[in-house]
């Protein structure tokens, strides 16, 4: 059930090792895909993002300027609503547009669409961190002239953006530049989708101030409900020898500069536009104190420093983050656009979470989901434990309002909110909101996997226990011993990450993740130091019998197999619904939650996106070779990939259980789920936890890492079609980095102590002695058949 794709002409955008390009002017393609570009060429540092608009404002779809973490309440309305239901909710805002540089030539607005184009070019450079344009054109008078645009997001100044803006005309003319900052509320959605933000009915920022005076100019803001201060500014250095004037006004929806100049031939104008945004709890004026901070900061680095040391951030990004593929040069695009915007969503991300679209987009109103846990912290864990390590102190600083939301729920411990931006639930929709409580699993999963790797044990004694202590203690209490189950510790009443399958008894993803959280508690405790130990006791109210009373539920925990299927029902009423009728449904029918009522879907054999698949993958160790495979063939026939989150674990179970064509068809579709516009709504900006999971297919699947029991193995299986294959990891401290072949694997220690590896079965020691080994990989056996473990869903008993 893989989506059709939506390419972009690759005559307008050929394959680029380093960039994302459109390399010459196609009036279809910018105004039949305008929103897509808006996405593809954003810019973010995970603090403060800007949408790929053109800074003459049209063609545009959906412009957008987004920080994180800057968000207004809204109240959620509810036909009938009952206890415990949020009854509010969160949204991230537009703030007002910096971008904007209107240019007037001779009384003629320059308008990219009517113009009549002589040279265009676009660049997305993913090395320098900056977007890129030049456009040469001619005035209805005859005027040729050409703009040079360079954009960038600071990742040195967070709260930073700016534009190094030059005009150059071939005669004399007369220039009005206007540049603005200018409130603009988001255009409504043209389509009912849930999974897209509504936007306010009014603007919901009150004004506190304006100012402007000489090239700069400040608006600050209030919003109504959440009170959250906003203070915005743009400030310009001009560099031109023609004679020109300047002129600021600033009111409380818009500031304008404005630039008038007589262009000389051959002569440049050029500016650069600082642009500094601030948000917080303090009061307005202090925010707007704090944006002209920034801005003298950077009008005292300047557009080149600030250029030169994107660079530079960037090279070290590259170098411990990268990954290369040979063979296949398509696909290397792809694969870098991709990495490049795990970075722009998480560089500066401190203090807040990565949403879901990033800043890149206000689909699902900017929320923190699960995604971030079990999709994106892998690439971070492994390239940036800094951020890391930040990201899961975020969920720490969130534990208060999950003790709240428990509580209210009638839980003891913690509950973490499903979706969320301040630390309350925001999910309206409980069944496939609140009921996900694996949410909670997924984040002792991913603290357990990130002191794994970093050996951060400090983090673990200070902030983590304590996350495992409650997270624990609500399993204990949501969970029962089933006298119909022989005494085994049951979970009822929850929805696994598949959502077509709601409030379901004993999820099995659910169910075998909730076992890792509590022994992960009880171990973990086990293993503090007394001090640390007594402090987290003393935090926690620890009763000392309670460690105990979480390892008997986690030996207990109810986790059935099928015995006819040989499989592990997805949860107990499963198997025994009926088959979706996939023959019937229509292509233009998918994704099914916006053509099928819920309850249709909860009746039927019909899986949104990897469940069961899912706990295989990340509790590997679990589970032979054969039971992998017998799942896999159950499952992937009825699942439908309507969530992007889907095909990039079908793609690591595939490749490991030996189907290579599926484990490449499934990497595609995963790794090009944005630019080919996968899944029709790329729009709203980019997949990033489906961009984590591009990685994870590359390093987890085609690599074959494993590293679930403490030890890092890797099991090589290469596509066909790729030459090469390297990438590097940061382990505890060491970089290592794996280059495959169809041949063999070279593994070599960059930096840092001895470290050992295990490479398909065979322990490995490198050293600063001895840093480089290389290994023959496996041949990998031909694509197994369908065994008699492997029956079609679809396929009536008896029948074959």
């Amino acid at each position: 059930m893989l989506r059709a794709r939506r390419d972009p002409p690759r005559d307008v955008f050929p394959p680029d090792p380093w960039g994302l390009a459109a390399v010459h002017f196609d009036t279809d393609w910018l105004l039949g895909y305008v929103g897509q570009a808006e996405t593809m060429f954003a810019l973010s540092n995970g603090y403060l993002g800007i949408r790929g608009t053109m800074e003459e404002g049209h063609p545009v779809e959906e412009p957008g300027t987004y920080l994180n973490g800057f968000y207004e309440s809204r109240p959620i309305t509810y036909g009938e609503s009952a206890y415990g239901f949020p009854d509010s909710g969160q949204s991230i805002l537009v703030c007002p547009d910096g971008v904007s540089i209107e240019l007037v030539v001779d009384d003629e607005p320059f308008d990219l669409v009517r113009a009549e184009v002589l040279d265009f070019s676009r660049r997305l450079d993913f090395a320098k961190g900056v977007l890129t344009r030049e456009v040469a054109w001619r005035t209805a008078r005859g005027r040729k002239l050409t703009l040079r645009t360079t954009r960038l997001v600071s990742l040195a100044m967070k709260h930073v953006a700016a534009i190094s803006w030059e005009l150059v005309a071939e005669d004399d003319a007369d220039i009005i530049v206007t540049s603005r900052l200018v409130e603009r509320p988001p255009l409504p959605s043209e389509a009912r989708d849930p999974r897209i933000a509504e936007p306010p009915g009014e603007s919901v920022l009150e004004p506190t101030g304006a100012r402007a005076e000489g090239a700069r100019a400040m608006l600050g803001y209030v919003t109504r409900r959440s009170r959250l201060a906003l203070g915005c500014g743009m400030d310009h250095v001009i560099d031109t020898s023609s004679p020109h004037d300047l002129s600021a006004t600033a009111s409380d929806e818009e500031a304008a500069v404005t630039i008038r100049l007589s262009a000389q031939s051959g002569v440049p104008m050029r500016f650069t536009k600082f642009l500094a945004y601030h948000h917080g709890h303090e009061g307005a004026q202090d925010m707007l104190e704090a944006v002209g901070g920034s801005l003298d900061e950077a009008i005292v680095r300047g557009f080149d420093n600030l250029l030169c040391r994107q660079t530079e951030i960037m090279g070290e990004f590259w170098d411990r983050a990268d990954v290369e593929i040979e063979g296949d040069p398509a696909t290397q695009q792809v694969i870098r656009w991709n990495i490049f915007q795990l970075l722009q969503s998480a560089a500066r991300v401190h203090g807040h979470g990565i949403g879901a679209r990033g800043l890149t987009g206000r689909s699902y109103e900017g929320h923190y989901f699960w995604d971030t846990e079990i999709y994106v912290l892998p690439f971070l864990t492994y390239t940036a434990p800094d951020i890391a390590r930040a990201l899961l102190k975020f969920r720490y600083d969130m534990l208060p309002q999950a003790r709240l939301r428990a509580a209210e729920l009638g839980h003891r411990g913690a509950t973490f909110p499903w979706r969320t931006i301040n630390g309350h639930e925001a999910s309206a929709y409980y069944a496939a909101g609140t009921a996900q409580y694996h949410i909670n699993a997924d984040i002792a999963y991913a603290l357990d996997k990130y002191v794994a790797i970093t050996g951060d044990t400090e983090f673990m004694a200070r902030y983590g226990a304590e996350i495992l202590i409650e997270t624990a203690r609500f399993w204990l209490d949501l969970g029962f011993f089933s006298s119909r189950r022989d005494g085994r510790f049951c979970i009822n009443g929850v929805t696994g990450p598949d959502e077509y399958n709601a409030l379901v008894d004993n999820n099995y993803f659910t169910n075998l993740m909730a076992q890792h959280n509590l022994r992960l508690a009880a171990r973990t405790l086990a293993t503090l130091d007394p001090e640390a130990k007594a402090q987290v006791a003393a935090a926690t109210n620890l009763g000392p019998a309670e460690p105990d009373g979480w390892l008997e539920a986690a030996e207990r925990m109810y986790l059935p197999q099928d015995e006819r299927l040989g499989v592990h029902p997805q949860d107990d009423s499963f198997l025994d619904k009926e088959v979706w009728d996939f023959a019937r449904t229509p292509e233009e029918n998918y994704p099914l939650l916006l053509h099928y009522h819920p309850l249709n879907l909860y009746r039927a054999q019909v899986v949104k996106q990897a469940d069961t698949l899912l706990a295989m993958f990340l509790m590997n160790g679990h589970f032979s070779a054969a039971e992998k495979k017998r799942n896999f063939d159950y499952y992937d026939p009825i699942t439908t990939h309507d969530s992007s989150l889907s095909v990039c674990i079908q793609s690591i179970i595939a490749s490991e259980i030996g189907y290579a064509d599926k484990a490449i068809d499934y990497f595609d579709f995963a790794a090009t789920m944005d630019l080919s516009d996968i899944g029709g709504n790329v729009r709203h900006g980019a997949h990033v936890a489906s961009i984590g999971g591009t990685w994870m297919a590359l390093v987890y699947g085609f690599a074959g890492l494993r590293d679930g029991d403490g030890t890092i193995a890797f099991s090589p299986r290469l596509p066909d079609r790729w030459s090469r294959l390297c990438f590097a990891l940061t382990i505890r401290g060491r970089r290592l980095r794996i280059a495959i072949d169809r041949a063999r694997t070279v593994y070599r220690l960059e930096r840092g102590d001895p470290i050992e590896i295990v490479h398909e079965g065979e322990a490995l020691r490198l050293s600063p002695e001895e840093p480089e080994m290389t290994r023959s990989n496996r041949k990998c056996p031909p694509p197994p058949r369908p065994g008699p473990g492997a029956v079609d869903p679809a396929m009536p008993e008896g029948e074959g």
